[in-house]
């Protein structure tokens, strides 16, 4: 069964356009002063032909061609300053509102939990933030302008049709509403497919985001073709989508001429009979004429403009579902504040489900003192790094609870402690400027002699100060033009130089060879005291030194103790450890022998 397209909810839609109207209020205002100036000077053309004909050609008072075309070129003038003023004010206040719009749902996007990033696409997010907003344009720019301009043409032409001759404005206006009710009829089909537009751009822009990110890989597996046929796919759905909006809205429109040609035959026909009759004079018929013409521009007008403003509705309904969306810090102003830290962990029988009824973790309960290190072992899919996405507060227990000092720590505010972290993740990100801005990151304050002295206990100077630009190299989208040993160290500079109080350090060194890793080793360890450190490593020389290490298989904590302690218990850190390290058969039978040089690169490779 098709999946139910998603009605546009337009109270909210309404509620937000209101906001965005009443923050333009005075610049709506002014304009719509001015506009109203401008509508009033372009009825002086029309109104002149009731002069010209009865006045001056057929009772020959030529003497008034002078006096008229002064009328019409100061009115011209006047439309012409109020339409470039009203393209100042109320095109600057749509720019404004739409900045301001964006700044908001990005403000908002980047403050979201980190299970909303993990199921959107990041192409659909910049959607939302770049193209949903720029509908705000058809509600304090031009647009609602222009539907207020039209609203007032059309009133004060109705009333002019009506003194000039009531009968053929009747039949006139009866036209007018058939179309009318065809247009909210033809808005009310429309309404959806606009909505369903943005979702379909979204969709498409986030896919290609995601092909053009990861090109290697699309290059590596020959895959260009399949590439291209998806994204002909969802091109052709916006194709689709476009083509039905277009022909409805050709359809309004062509639909509109109709009616216009319609009054113009109802015109013709009653309005040569009244001249016949002599109820109507010359003058009178052509200054129908003309304000017939003047009320048909703004029927076209709103047709055109309606479809602007659904189209706008639609955006912002899809702006408002973002923003209902809970922020991770929405509650941080009713938590207590934690200036400073120890940096002593504990969780308490912690339980995480990512789907409800498939735990994840089971019970989970140790603590990491202040100060010490604490390294997670286990098989893949075991449940370590959700423990350190706990650790990060990227997620929450679903059950039990994790304190910081002592503190639970869902009742601290969690923009301090964030502060108190330093993280080195497997995948090691790096936005496309130079080394130092990327160092700089978690501390924008930092001087380049702090940034180079980090820069040195990570060991990335080496390689740095070989660049012919040094600090300003650029690193490429995802530090593309650096091998991932470079990335994995500068990573750790700049962890080093946030000077956190808990560190995490998910394989950090997982992309270094053995001398890149001996080489920064003792960095590393310097890095780790007096900080409380979690490590997920698969090379014994972070491990065995951790004052703690935790075996977790299927969500449980099996084992805990130090390396020596483990090894005598002759359990499941000691197989995964003679799994990895394996070489010779007396390899074990002095366990504190370091080992590190031993073991076979390839075997190094088995993961903790």
């Amino acid at each position: 069964m098709a999946e139910e397209k998603k009605k546009i909810s337009y109270s909210g839609a309404w509620a937000e356009a209101r906001k965005i109207v009443w923050s333009a209020r005075w610049r709506l205002a002014l304009g719509s002063v001015l506009l109203l100036a401008s509508r009033l000077a372009g009825m002086v053309l029309p109104a002149s032909t009731k002069f010209i004909g009865d006045e001056v050609f057929t009772n020959q008072r030529y003497d008034l061609l002078t006096w008229i075309a002064l009328a019409i070129g100061i009115a011209t003038i006047v439309q012409a300053s109020t339409g470039f003023a009203l393209s100042q004010i109320l095109g600057v206040a749509a720019q404004r509102a739409i900045t301001e719009m964006r700044k908001r749902v990005q403000s908002h996007i980047e403050r979201l939990p980190i299970s909303y990033f993990d199921s959107t696409q990041s192409g659909q997010l910049i959607s939302r933030i770049m193209n949903d907003a720029e509908g705000i344009r058809n509600l304090v720019g031009t647009g609602l302008g222009q539907i207020l301009g039209s609203l007032v043409t059309a009133i004060i032409s109705i009333g002019v049709l009506f003194y000039i001759n009531w009968q053929l404005t009747v039949a006139t206006i009866a036209v007018i509403l058939i179309f009318g009710g065809a247009l909210l009829y033809a808005l009310r089909i429309l309404r959806p497919i606009f909505r369903e537009r943005g979702e379909i751009t979204a969709e498409v822009t986030g896919r290609l985001g995601e092909s053009l990110g990861g090109i290697r890989i699309v290059k590596a597996y020959t895959a260009e073709k399949r590439e291209e046929l998806s994204f002909a796919r969802g091109a052709h759905k916006l194709f689709r989508n476009i083509a039905k909006s277009v022909t409805g809205v050709s359809a309004i429109n062509s639909f509109a001429s109709l009616v216009i040609g319609a009054v113009a035959v109802v015109m013709i026909i009653v309005g040569g009979n009244a001249i016949q009759t002599q109820t109507m004079t010359l003058g009178d018929f052509l200054m129908y004429i003309s304000f017939t013409f003047l009320l048909g521009l703004p029927v076209i007008e709103l047709a055109a403009i309606g479809t602007q403003v659904t189209e706008a509705l639609a955006g912002l309904d899809r702006i408002r579902e973002v923003m209902a969306m809970t922020t991770e810090d929405e509650e941080d102003s009713t938590k207590q504040a934690i200036p400073t830290a120890d940096g002593k962990i504990e969780f308490d029988d912690v339980h995480f489900e990512y789907d409800p009824g498939v735990p994840v973790l089971k019970g989970i309960s140790f603590t990491a003192e202040a100060g010490t290190t604490t390294a997670l072992v286990g098989s893949s899919g075991s449940g370590k790094s959700t423990i350190l996405s706990l650790v990060l507060n990227f997620i929450h227990p679903t059950t039990g609870i994790i304190r910081i000092d002592g503190k639970d720590l869902q009742t601290v505010k969690l923009r301090d402690y964030r502060d108190k972290l330093g993280v080195v993740l497997q995948d090691n990100f790096l936005f496309d400027g130079t080394i130092l801005d990327n160092i700089r990151f978690s501390n924008p304050e930092a001087n380049l002699d702090k940034i180079k002295e980090m820069c040195k206990v990570a060991n990335a100077d080496e390689f740095i100060e070989k660049f012919p630009n040094g600090y300003e190299t650029i690193v490429g989208e995802r530090g593309v033009k650096l091998s991932g040993g470079q990335r994995q160290r500068i990573a750790i500079a700049r962890a080093l130089l946030a000077d956190p109080r808990i560190l995490i350090l998910d394989e950090a060194t997982s992309s270094l060879d053995s001398e890149s890793e001996a080489l920064i080793q003792e960095g590393l360890n310097r890095l780790r005291q007096g900080r409380t450190t979690f490590v997920i490593a698969h090379r014994l020389s972070t491990i065995r030194s951790a004052d703690q290490i935790l075996v977790v298989e299927s969500g449980e904590i099996l084992e805990r103790g130090t390396h020596l302690e483990l090894i005598e218990m002759n359990g499941r850190y000691k197989q995964l450890y003679d799994k990895q390290y394996r070489f010779e058969q007396n390899l074990f039978v002095n366990p504190g022998e370091d080992f590190t040089s031993k073991p076979s690169e390839s075997m190094a490779q088995t993961k903790l």
